[in-house]
Order: structure tokens, then sequence, then C-alpha cells
């Protein structure tokens, strides 16, 4: 493999290094130290036990209504209880919404959290993938917020030196809402080369909806690498076509590195040149060459594409993967539904899910990576328990879902309970922060590692949560 040797420059994380980029590395996805590494392997306390490879986490952007789908309350008032009734699951004496059958037919297979709680009332999914709550609700990601999971990943330098250590599908959370940037999947205080690799996406739709926001139109598309410009249309297809590119790359790097100029690219920037020497993550985003069968399995839709490049993340290595069902602009709110909940569930949030999870974890297992894989469902928050004057439900961060599966977790068990609305949890409620520090641990990275934001303040990575240990395997 040709390597790229620069003159003892200074990374953008400030560290010194002779060799500072391979191609087809990691280097210059992640932006790792060596300085960093081994303060990171030393706050770990050396090698932990590694439990799972990887993890995905399915983010249902919105906030789903945690007691239309997992928690209904059949004996609550009307007004409470809403329009679904509940069917037994393969989990004895479990019962979840009617539509969501093949679901249903896994909860033997999965571990559901049904007291996620907390008072962070946003869409950004900071608090689910940082377990910091403590945020304005009202603003975009900033560069002083914490670094999440996959951020997280890299700093320590988890995972294979060909692949990223964190990967966003199908953009970044607010990609279709005019690039609003919700806060969670970056590199925050540690820096912008921490940031996970975001693939880009460009959706078409069938129709205009009837109803703006609250008729869902499906997005028809795949997630693709953003290209050395940066355009759209620049496919996976495309990148293949150029059959003299990784040559003149190489002597693009040769070039840059003896000018330095790669030392002043951005974090992402610097992405897309390692991306594109890089067979192996370029080649998770080709879907040509998976077989109809699994295409039909998981649906042709965004999230379903996603979901099958999630796969062959999965497959290569990669240690984080978020999918988020991002909200494109009219189209449909994604689960945040303060109108039309019932209608928007049951003919399209609901049958999305129940196609897209089962076929996951069928592939995951029928490939024999389940054991070493945590599949996480969830959203930022739940849904309010009295159902509006407009059919719909509001916010309400105070208890939520979070349905597990896979490497490391107890299967076939349901941990908390709720009150009798659905409303509180009555047991063990789950603060993020917990959650956060359980995928650390089953990561093999300690969740009380110290990290120092900005100005050199040491900050816990799982904002002083603990593994939730009674879920653990």
């Amino acid at each position: 493999m040709l390597s790229v040797l620069g003159n003892g420059s200074r990374l953008c994380d400030g560290s010194t290094r002779r060799e500072f980029m391979r191609v087809g590395g990691l280097s210059l996805f992640s932006g790792i130290s060596l300085a960093n590494l081994l303060r990171a392997e030393a706050q770990a306390g050396g090698d932990r036990k590694r439990r799972v490879r990887s993890v995905v986490l399915f983010n249902l952007l919105g906030g789903p209504s945690h007691m239309d789908m997992f928690d209904l309350k059949p004996t609550a008032p009307a007004e409470i209880r809403g329009e679904f009734r509940p069917i037994s699951s393969s989990l004895a004496g479990v019962q979840i919404c009617e539509h969501l059958p093949n679901t249903a037919r896994l909860m033997h297979k999965a571990c559901l959290i049904r007291t996620i709680s907390h008072n962070y009332n946003s869409h950004d999914p900071l608090a689910i993938m940082t377990g910091y709550t403590d945020a304005n609700p009202k603003m975009q990601a900033q560069k002083t917020d914490p670094p999440d999971i996959g951020a997280i990943c890299q700093y320590v330098g988890l995972g294979s030196q060909e692949i990223p250590g964190a990967v966003c599908l199908p953009c970044f959370p607010g990609s279709g809402q005019n690039g609003y940037r919700r806060g969670g999947p970056y590199g925050g205080f540690l820096g912008s080369q921490y940031d996970p690799l975001f693939s880009l996406c460009d959706p078409t739709f069938q129709r205009e909806p009837n109803q703006i926001y609250y008729d869902p139109v499906m997005p028809i598309g795949e997630p693709f690498l953003p290209g050395l410009d940066y355009q759209p249309q620049m496919t996976v297809d495309r990148f293949a076509g150029r059959r003299s590119l990784l040559q003149k790359l190489d002597d693009t790097f040769r070039a840059a590195s003896r000018s330095g100029v790669l030392d002043r690219l951005e974090g992402f920037q610097q992405r897309a040149y390692a991306m594109l020497t890089s067979s192996k993550t370029r080649d998770a985003f080709d879907l040509s060459k998976e077989p109809a069968s699994i295409r039909d399995a998981y649906g042709r839709h965004l999230y379903g594409s996603s979901m099958i490049v999630a796969r062959r993340l999965v497959e290569i290595g990669v240690p984080f993967i978020s999918v988020h069902q991002e909200i494109f602009r009219h189209y449909g709110h994604a689960y945040d539904m303060h109108e039309n909940n019932f209608s928007m569930l049951k003919n399209h949030n609901l049958p999305v899910l129940d196609q897209i999870y089962p076929a996951f974890i069928s592939d995951l297992e029928s490939r024999g990576l389940l054991d070493s894989t945590l599949v996480i469902v969830m959203g930022e928050m739940g849904r309010s328990p009295k159902v509006n004057a407009r059919a719909g439900r509001d916010h309400w961060p105070q208890c939520g879902f979070s349905l597990l599966t896979g490497g490391g977790i107890k299967a076939g068990m349901v941990h908390g309970s709720t009150d009798k609305y659905a409303a509180y949890p009555a047991s063990d409620p789950v603060h993020p922060s917990e959650l956060v520090a359980t995928i650390y641990h089953l990561l093999g990275i300690d969740p009380n590692l110290i990290v120092h934001d900005h100005i050199g303040r040491p900050h816990s990575i799982a904002r002083g949560g603990s593994p939730i240990e009674a879920i653990l395997a």
C-alpha cells in the first residue's frame, strides 16, 4: 500500500507525525494522533473486552409515539389509549401495536426499554448520541457540544485503518430542512476531524402531499458518498467509471504532502480524499451488488437502501453507524406527529419500521453478524399521553422507548415500566447517559474516559452515566 510521507508536519489535532497519511487509511478520516490514542488507552485502563464490533442506531427522528407502538394502554381513557389495539408478541406476556406484526415475531430476540426519560425537548439526536441533555434545544449543532459515540470511536482509534470509525446515513440530521444542522453526530469540542463520514442523498418523491407535513410521501433514492467536488450527482457508479482516478489521486497526494495543503483542509474535506482511496468504504455504497430479494426485503426507498448500506458497513467493520429517518421539507414530519398521528403511523411510519427492522435483523443473523452487532431503534423522545384536538400527540421527553437487539444484550426482556398512562416511568427510569454508557461498555470503551473541551475542562464521555447492568448478557 502506498504511503505518503510528510515532513513532521502538524495535523489538525496539533500532534506531530512523520507518516501522516496512508492511502486507503483512516488517519484522514479520524485525525487520530498517537498522543490521543495513548491517553485514551491509559484512561480506559488498558485493553477492555469488546463485546460488539459494530453499533447501528436507527433514529426515528421526530419522537416516536411510545404508547402507540411498544407501550399500549388499552384500559386507559380513549383520549389516552388512542386508536390502535395491542397484539401478542413472541415474548410471553408482552404486547405491542397491531401494525407491527413482523416486529412482534422478533420480540423474543430483543430487549425493550420502556423508560427512556430526560428533559431535553428537542428533535436533535444530541441526547441519545452523547448522553448530554442540558443543551439549548433551540440551537443548531455547536462546536462546544460534547462529542458523540462515533466521534469517540474515532478518537480512540477503534476499528480498522482502512475504514472510517463512524458513518452517518443518509445525510446529516437536518439536511432535508434547508441544511439545519441538528446536534448529535459530530466531534463537537474535540474538533470536526472526529465528525463521522456523512453520506449524501437527493431523494425524489412520487407526488406532492395532500397535507403539508402531515401526509408523508416516501423518499426514493440511495445514499452516496461525496466526491471531491461535493456534487450530489457524483454517485458511486460515476466514481467506478473513472478508471484513472486513483492514479491521479496518488499524484495529487504526493504533491499535496509536499506542499502541506492537506494540513489546511477541513476534516470533512480530508475524509473525502481518504474515502476515494478506500475501496472498502466505496464498495459498501454500491447497492448494485445486492440481489433483488434483499432490496425488496428492505424496501426500495431511501430508508431501506440506507439500512442495506449500514449492513454492508457492518460487514467491513465500521464501529458506529447511525441511520436517521430524515425529514424532507414539506413531504412529511417523520415521527413529529402533532397532527394526524394515527394515520401517519398506520399508513407510513409503522409499515416502514416493520419492514426495515425485521429485514435488518434477519440479514445480520443469516450472515453470522448479529451476535457481534448491537442494533438500536429509538427516537429522541416520546409523545404526550393525551391526544390533542388535531388527532396528534405532542412532544414528551419524559418517557420514550429504546429497542435493542444483538450482541451483549439480554434477549427477550423488558426493562422498566410506566404508569397507567405511559406518561412517566414507574420503575427503572433510564437516562440517555446510561444508554450511551452501555453502548461504550459493549464497544470496549470505558464510559468514564475523560476528554477535554476547547478550554481544557474535563468531561466524561458518557456524561456521568453508568452501563445498565440489568440488560447486559
